[in-house]
């Protein structure tokens, strides 16, 4: 398949004009009517729940801010706009969907973002009321369930993701990781309004420049 994908080219069948080489390829394989498979192995070659550690790349996600902002601006940039503009859309619904998801980006970011402001109003109102005597005017029946079918669904997410990285790194990140979740998503917003200003700003003419960061790599010791 790699070899039909690069078709005779000297560079092979990675893209340089990519900035998301990895994602790019498995939708051309896809396109070539290949197939891929999520496989999660153990270093034994047992299932999942047998000793052995994972078959995995190990490498931390950008430790300050910044990098971790260009580390997914970048994400965004080859994904959800370039990837929009260099591959379209193909396949069927199904395939259409699964592209919508990946490129629905922009729109997280601006939905995060009303979201913490509708927050941020809505505890001062109440903090107004409180210290006040005016009341507040009940929320709709419709808006009630709405409100609650989102909360349900925001503690069923942020639990499987706790339950996730605990299974891979110990019960103390996968507490962690719950309040991680709001500082994921300050990243998500600072990113995807890099990813759009460069992408706005990027010359047509040119190859898109990698905004490289540094990975940094656990100290695993394996034995054989």
């Amino acid at each position: 398949m790699l070899e039909r994908i690069a078709g005779g080219r000297a560079e092979g069948p990675f893209d340089a004009d990519s900035l998301t080489e990895d994602y790019e390829l498995g939708l051309r394989i896809s396109a070539l009517g290949g197939s891929g498979t999520f496989v999660r192995m153990r270093v034994d070659g047992g299932v999942d729940g047998a000793r052995g550690g994972l078959v995995a790349t190990r490498a931390y996600f950008p430790a300050s801010l910044d990098a971790a902002v260009r580390q997914k601006a970048r994400w965004i940039t080859g994904i959800a706009l370039l990837g929009w503009e260099r591959l379209g859309w193909q396949g069927g619904p199904a395939e259409s969907w699964m592209r919508m998801r990946d490129r629905r980006a922009l729109l997280s970011a601006l939905t995060l973002v009303v979201g913490y402001l509708t927050a941020l109003i809505a505890t001062l109102v109440l903090a107004a009321s409180a210290a006040t005597s005016r009341t507040i005017e009940p929320l709709t029946p419709l808006l009630v369930a709405l409100l609650k079918i989102n909360a349900a669904m925001l503690l069923w997410r942020v639990i499987v993701r706790g339950i996730f990285v605990a299974r891979a790194h110990g019960w103390r990140e996968g507490l962690t990781s719950l309040p991680r979740t709001a500082t994921a998503n300050l990243i998500a917003i600072m990113a995807t309004w890099r990813a759009l200003v460069r992408y706005v700003t990027m010359n047509p003419a040119a190859s898109p420049r990698w905004d490289k960061t540094v990975h940094a790599f656990p100290d695993i010791k394996f034995t054989p």
